[in-house]
């Protein structure tokens, strides 16, 4: 991070609240897994990239709370042989542990999720589920996300967070004071994030979008943050993931460094989590840059 400038910076762990549904996972699924319990849904339905965090994390979660559970995968390829594709990709085996069924699909038809002729398919196929969006993003994952924050996180200034569906920052943004100021860092390109907050927000003006640091888009690194994350991790014994958190401090330290924040501001970082995408990071790593995260 920043030496030597006046500004006070606190990491809230959420990466902590379960070693599998973690961080921002954890919440969205809170009120979506309750919601289907009352609904008597028996299969949670939901959908992903093969590293993604809420596929692992939906895996899990259904496990611990007794449901079936079914992961929608973009990439036909990666159904062709099934095993050979858990041995390669630690997210996907971790899920399968924990008792996911795959369906594995085009991108052409991934990109299809969301029409009736897809869905009607889905449960033609399956019968009935509860369906999870894609990254957990609804309101009811909202509703979890505002509980991030608490009274005593009243004496924050800024309140920063990593920003993938929309989802957590728009929890934080709802739950925030109007003292505060939500900074969202996405991880994707594209300036269609800030048209889905509005849409899952109370009407608010205290939040920006700081769109300098997504390094080429979703789950695009360099070396340099690799090697920003590592430091940061000897420093503070902190790790980060490269897809959201590793960003989101690469960026705050910038912006720190440039004197962004008035002198005297306190600053809340949101860890959401997602450590378990670096294990299946650290090979493509290790053949690019010749680094690895530790």
């Amino acid at each position: 991070m920043a030496k030597n400038k006046s500004v006070a910076v606190v990491i809230k762990r959420e990466d902590l609240l379960h070693p599998e549904v973690s961080g921002n996972k954890f919440r969205k699924l809170k009120y979506n897994l309750i919601q289907a319990k009352a609904d008597d849904f028996k299969t949670l339905l939901t959908f992903g990239g093969a590293f993604s965090n809420h596929i692992a994390a939906t895996a899990a979660a259904g496990h611990l709370f007794g449901f079936k559970t079914i992961g929608v995968i973009r990439g036909d390829e990666l159904g062709l042989n099934l095993q050979q594709t858990l041995m390669q990709n630690p997210t996907l085996n971790l899920a399968h542990k924990y008792g996911m069924t795959f369906k594995f699909v085009s991108r052409t038809d991934y990109r299809l999720k969301q029409t009736p002729d897809f869905a009607q398919s889905l449960h033609d196929e399956f019968g009935d589920f509860y369906e999870v969006p894609e990254g957990g993003t609804n309101h009811l994952a909202v509703s979890g996300c505002e509980e991030i924050l608490k009274p005593q996180d009243d004496v924050f200034d800024y309140i920063c967070v990593a920003v993938g569906t929309g989802g957590t920052i728009s929890g934080l943004i709802n739950a925030s004071k109007n003292h505060q100021k939500v900074l969202g860092f996405p991880a994707l390109k594209g300036d269609f994030l800030a048209h889905d907050i509005n849409k899952l927000i109370k009407p608010k003006a205290n939040w920006n979008l700081i769109t300098d640091y997504h390094f080429g888009g979703y789950a695009k690194v360099s070396k340099d943050l690799i090697i920003f994350m590592n430091a940061f991790k000897e420093e503070t014994g902190v790790t980060l993931d490269a897809v959201y958190t590793g960003k989101m401090l690469f960026g705050l330290a910038d912006l720190i460094q440039n004197n962004y924040f008035e002198k005297g501001s306190k600053i809340l970082l949101i860890h959401t989590g997602g450590l378990q995408g670096n294990i299946g990071m650290n090979p493509l790593l290790r053949k690019k840059y010749n680094i690895e995260i530790f």
